[in-house]
């Protein structure tokens, strides 16, 4: 091939998408075709390193923390996969009906208290419980007399990709599971009475349920972990290929450094850490801190792509 062949011939990058010659089926008519110079180069938007902050006092309704513009998609989302939203009641008031687009959905009580009812069989709950709801419709949230302000994160974007919807009650993964503050506690106790090894990253409370347990995560796709940061320490810099949601549920002089930025904490604001981000955690104050995560991660667990690594000794 002379040099003025090779400089005329077209790069394979550069071919447009292929469409068929002659197709002879409507099904034939819909096939594309790219190639190994241009299929894999798709340019998406990053994650963006972001906080919320819950709603003011006075305002009423549900407040999803939504990125989806900045991620170029076209549902509610915080990342990617996963949804963060907060929930304020008014006092006696009821939210009907509270509809749990997804695999599962996990909920912190940060104050006040009321009852769930609905699709499933009821309970009550109050500050720093925690609870788990499976995909389905008709979830009714009733506040006491002090109100209720909640946060909750599920995987509504992931099935929204896919335009799926929630299996059956009756054939779902997870069940509803409720964690009581007081058993919440006492789990934390058990964990500070033991010992830690210098691979452990730090102490947290993780949690599981019955039929998710063989995993250890909290649903197929979703792991929740409490996790603690005593006073004038931090948690070594580490990476890992699911994204992460924080809930700050307690620390002062607490920050975050995220990409080699600095987070400061806000009491209740939600964090996002993007996916494979360097990051780590410190408590600068003279109490112990405390937040909790939502990652995607049994996603990732189960895919084998983790990729959990400290960056410092």
């Amino acid at each position: 091939m002379t040099s003025t062949a090779a400089a005329a011939m077209v790069d394979m990058a550069d071919l447009p998408m292929q469409h068929p010659v002659a197709p002879a089926s409507a099904a034939q008519a819909r096939a594309r075709f790219f190639n190994s110079g241009n299929a894999f180069d798709v340019k998406l938007p990053q994650v963006p390193a972001q906080m919320f902050l819950p709603p003011q006092d006075g305002r009423f309704g549900v407040f999803d923390c939504d990125q989806s513009r900045a991620l170029g998609c076209g549902f509610p989302a915080t990342t990617p996969l996963m949804l963060a939203r907060y929930v304020r009641l008014a006092a006696r008031d009821t939210l009907l009906p509270v509809d749990v687009l997804a695999t599962g959905s996990v909920w912190y009580v940060i104050s006040g208290g009321g009852r769930l009812g609905g699709a499933v069989d009821g309970f009550a709950f109050g500050a720093g419980d925690v609870f788990l709801l499976p995909g389905a419709t008709g979830y009714r949230l009733e506040a006491g007399a002090e109100g209720a302000l909640l946060w909750g994160v599920g995987n509504e974007p992931q099935l929204a990709f896919e335009r799926a919807q929630p299996a059956p009650l009756a054939d779902a993964t997870i069940d509803a599971v409720h964690y009581p503050a007081a058993e919440i506690e006492r789990q934390f106790a058990l964990i500070f009475s033991t010992g830690t090894r210098e691979q452990t990253s730090g102490r947290a409370l993780i949690f599981s349920s019955e039929r998710q347990a063989a995993a250890r995560n909290l649903t197929p796709t979703l792991t929740l972990s409490f996790n603690t940061l005593a006073p004038r320490t931090h948690q070594r810099a580490h990476r890992h290929n699911s994204a992460a949601i924080t809930l700050v549920v307690q620390g002062e002089d607490c920050h975050s450094m995220v990409g080699g930025e600095r987070c400061p904490w806000e009491p209740w604001a939600t964090l996002v850490t993007p996916p494979g981000a360097p990051h780590s955690h410190h408590n600068d104050g003279v109490q112990g801190a405390r937040f909790l995560i939502v990652q995607d991660g049994g996603l990732h667990y189960h895919a084998r792509t983790m990729g959990f690594e400290f960056l410092e000794a």
